[in-house]
């Protein structure tokens, strides 16, 4: 058995009773990041054996972990935050668990981009979450498109791109579209920046911005 478990994306009490039944039960837990891991289950006095799993070795170790997983052995995958899979390594131990017949269980809990949607005010019940753009390739032909999209968008961003994001987003939406930045989701500065992209990009512009940041964009 697979299990992916969300984990917290700030406060250490968002997770669930059984998200810490299952991580305690594991024969072997899956980190992203074992040292950011480590703090998480040193907090519920969790006491299991760790196994790096992220983007630059999920290829290495796809095999052996499904073979250990045929032997028999139940294994949970956590990531530094939120739930695996959602812009975090996830999808290809997933699809090979399923092709080979191992089961897969997916528990609920935190994504952050669900609490940015909620709270920024803008509509809901149709949304596309696009994750983070390309860096480089890709990136104006996908924002080109993405401007005649009349769902409300979400991406991630990192903090020291934010305010060239939001330029840019200015340039092919429109500086009077609707716009919430979320940073710091579930923690003691958490903040929700919501105007125009162009008051919204004003606000962060000449500003040290940190944290986890989900950009949510009014659609056309």
């Amino acid at each position: 058995m697979l299990y992916i478990v969300p984990s917290p994306i700030g406060n250490l009490q968002d997770i669930t009773l059984r998200a810490l039944e299952v991580l305690k039960n594991a024969d072997l837990i899956l980190a992203e990041d074992t040292r950011n891991s480590v703090r998480l289950l040193n907090h519920y006095k969790i006491i299991k054996s760790l196994s790096p799993y992220h983007q630059h070795n999920e290829h290495k170790v796809l095999h052996h972990l499904v073979d250990q997983l045929l032997q028999g052995k139940t294994m949970a995958l956590i990531t530094d935050a939120g739930t695996p899979g959602i812009s975090d390594p996830a999808y290809l131990l997933v699809r090979e668990c399923i092709r080979t017949g191992v089961k897969v269980e997916c528990l609920p809990g935190a994504t952050a981009f669900v609490p940015a949607l909620v709270n920024s005010g803008l509509p809901m019940q149709r949304f596309a979450f696009e994750g983070f753009l390309p860096l480089k390739k890709g990136r104006q032909t996908l924002l080109k498109r993405l401007a005649g999209e009349d769902r409300t968008l979400l991406f991630y961003e990192s903090p020291m791109r934010l305010v060239k994001t939001l330029r840019e987003m200015i340039v092919y939406f429109g500086e009077d579209r609707p716009c919430c930045v979320s940073r710091e989701l579930t923690k003691i500065f958490e903040e929700n920046r919501r105007g125009t992209l162009r008051e919204v990009a004003d606000h962060f512009d000449g500003r040290v911005v940190k944290g986890e940041i989900v950009i949510v964009v009014g659609g056309k």
